[in-house]
């Protein structure tokens, strides 16, 4: 099979992916508890198609390009805060703490991204070519990308760590969402990596590779993500019962602090 054919291949396997998961959601009745996540792949159709009917090299790809891209890191974000409300959602103080964490995060990690990629490029001149700033503006969204899918990576992690470390029990469907997710977000932050280290003539493999992850995904999503899911109740570690009524104490005094913390800053404000 050529390059071409495989890309391609790999594109409707994205988009059928992405429309069957979708009309999944919606007839099973999970995008009402998955409502942002459900959202993204409505966002996902229409986008999927752009690189199915619009050539690569095109100026109107570029411009679709470069207008979808934040939209999709909006949509991470989101969708990663949906996760995280799910994943906690009978502790709210450690919900919040985990908001302002990655936010926190996020800006440190996109800025640093970019300053990285300014360090590369002088300030643009009114005699550069519009190649050579297209070529700058593309350095300066793959830097953001990596950002925001590095902080979102290492947010996913330490989620991780955190059900491996507290009896908490999640629906599969959760533990699915947290498992994907973070599997995509460190492969997109490693292609990105791999991108800004070798160059532009290793994007077209680059991004072979990620799309292909990407496509895997999805079709997990679409296969084991399920309304029996929610019924069925994971606990990642095994603990006695004696060390599980402990440590579920130890957190719930954690979120109860939490949640009085923040009761006591909006009384001051």
């Amino acid at each position: 099979m050529s390059g071409a054919a495989l890309v391609s291949s790999i594109q409707w396997v994205a988009l059928l992916g992405s429309l069957l998961t979708a009309a999944k959601l919606y007839w099973s009745g999970l995008y009402r508890r998955y409502r942002v996540f459900f959202a993204y792949f409505l966002f996902r159709v229409p986008n999927a198609l752009v690189p199915l009917l619009v050539k690569h090299d095109s100026p109107v790809y570029f411009y679709v390009w470069i207008l979808t891209e934040p939209l999709i890191w909006m949509f991470y974000i989101w969708v990663v805060l949906e996760l995280c409300g799910l994943v906690l959602e009978r502790h709210g103080g450690l919900y919040t703490l985990g908001k302002w964490a990655m936010s926190l995060g996020m800006t440190v990690s996109v800025t640093i991204s970019v300053l990285s990629v300014l360090a590369k490029f002088k300030a643009a001149t009114p005699q550069q070519s519009v190649v050579t700033l297209n070529t700058s503006l593309i350095w300066y969204f793959y830097a953001a990308d990596r950002g925001v899918t590095f902080c979102l990576a290492i947010f996913l992690l330490l989620m991780l760590l955190l059900l491996s470390r507290y009896p908490v029990r999640l629906s599969r469907n959760v533990v699915l969402h947290t498992t994907l997710y973070t599997i995509y977000f460190l492969s997109s932050t490693l292609g990105m990596m791999l991108a800004t280290i070798f160059g532009p003539h290793r994007f077209d493999t680059i991004g072979t590779g990620l799309m292909a992850v990407s496509a895997l995904c999805i079709v997990a999503w679409f296969v084991f993500l399920n309304p029996k899911g929610e019924e069925v109740r994971v606990n990642i570690p095994h603990f006695t019962p004696e060390n599980e009524h402990r440590i579920l104490f130890h957190l719930d005094s954690l979120n109860s602090t939490l949640l009085k913390a923040a009761r006591q800053e909006i009384i001051r404000n």
